[in-house]
């Protein structure tokens, strides 16, 4: 049977708040199963939409990573949007004064540092705050939800941002339906929260399995095979090693004009079990404003249902600062949310002066990573809160 996401659901079933007025935090990559855009649908079937909220990336989901994000008016809907990736993250009281029920629909990558899980965790906390009823409309996780496949580190609450706001590891293996559940109950906002679940998915189920087409959720994830290596490669931002942002490789490659290539491949075949190298690939790369032809790797993983992303990503990073000493850098990368850019890797990893640890031996930098990355205590945590067998 098709899968069902929580947007098909209520088109379905005709809901007794359908003539409510309507808060929508979405973007363009939500859409129906047939691949019509949520809010479109919703409109188009007479649901009274009466504003737009927006993330990162923007309503259509094509914003540069990080980019201050604007208001607007949607083209789509004719209906004004307020950007929560620009001035505020959570929206205001004036915000939500005429509304009755505020609605979120936003496809995820299952990962920590994705920002579209803590802009719902605001949307959640501002519905309490304010005394509005919140629904999600849940969709699956692309990574899957089989909790063995859970990795940390968890995050350090000294270090909390909006790449990481609450302890939780970096690949979650949840919905966020789930993750909405389990937040608005241990931190007890006691927000009306309604979860629109999803209908013929089970956790073993990654993005193969749905037989739908890949909406990207932000321009750098254009293809699944991205979005299973980013939760690793995605520590990379910290340093002056490309991951191929804006070309069509982003995520599936990294690559720096210093990398010593045959180097690497010599040592991935004894340390990296789970991917490999496809091909070697130049990619123009912009550096200060220039585009630089820039040699790296693309790299393909084996199997994805029991791919460990944090750790291969991590042992990447340490084996390509290891062969190139002198040319690897550590560096800042400024965004809205942070505009210095400073603390990035420890902001991605959860772990305070996490640039100290890469300087260890590999031997202790690995039964340290290894401790990290492990989360036996996340399983037995959200257990209870669980949508799906």
């Amino acid at each position: 049977m098709a899968l069902q996401c929580g947007i098909d659901i209520i088109l379905q079933n005709e809901p007794n708040w359908k003539q409510k007025r309507i808060a929508f935090l979405t973007n363009d990559a939500a859409k129906t199963n047939k691949g019509i855009i949520s809010r479109l649908a919703l409109q188009q079937a007479g649901f009274q939409l009466t504003k737009i909220f927006s993330p990162e990336h923007g309503i259509n989901a094509m914003g540069a990573d990080g980019a201050f994000i604007e208001n607007g008016i949607d083209t789509i809907t004719g209906i004004p949007i307020t950007s929560l990736y620009g001035g505020q993250y959570m929206p205001s009281a004036s915000d939500l004064a005429a509304i009755d029920i505020m609605l979120f629909d936003i496809p995820d990558a299952g990962t920590r540092f994705y920002t579209y899980l803590w802009s719902m965790t605001y949307w959640i906390e501002a519905a309490a705050i304010n005394q509005k009823q919140v629904i999600i409309l849940d969709r699956p996780n692309p990574l899957g939800g089989q909790m063995i496949m859970s990795e940390g580190p968890m995050l350090d609450n000294s270090i909390s941002s909006f790449i990481g706001r609450f302890n939780i590891p970096i690949k979650h293996q949840c919905t966020l339906g789930e993750l909405a559940n389990y937040f608005n109950q241990t931190l007890q906002w006691k927000a009306n929260l309604t979860i629109v679940q999803c209908e013929n998915w089970n956790r073993a189920k990654q993005f193969y399995d749905w037989n739908l087409k890949w909406s990207a959720p932000s321009p750098a994830l254009q293809n699944m095979e991205a979005a299973l290596l980013y939760p690793g490669l995605c520590f990379f931002e910290a340093t002056n090693v490309s991951v191929g942002r804006g070309t069509k490789y982003s995520f599936e490659w990294i690559g720096a004009t210093w990398l010593n290539i045959p180097a690497i491949q010599m040592v991935w075949q004894s340390i990296l079990k789970d991917a490999f190298i496809i091909e070697t690939v130049s990619l123009p790369i912009e550096n200060e404003g220039i585009s630089v032809n820039t040699n790296g790797i693309r790299i393909k993983v084996i199997e994805p249902t029991y791919y460990e992303a944090v750790l291969n990503g991590l042992l990447l990073l340490k084996m390509i600062k290891d062969i190139h000493p002198t040319q690897f850098k550590w560096m800042p990368y400024p965004t809205n949310a942070n505009p210095t850019g400073k603390n990035h890797l420890s902001l991605l990893l959860g772990i305070p002066n996490a640039e100290e640890i890469f300087e260890l031996p590999l031997q202790q930098w690995l039964q340290k990573i290894t401790l990290n990355v492990k989360v036996d205590s996340w399983r037995k945590r959200i257990a209870p809160y669980l949508l799906y067998p």
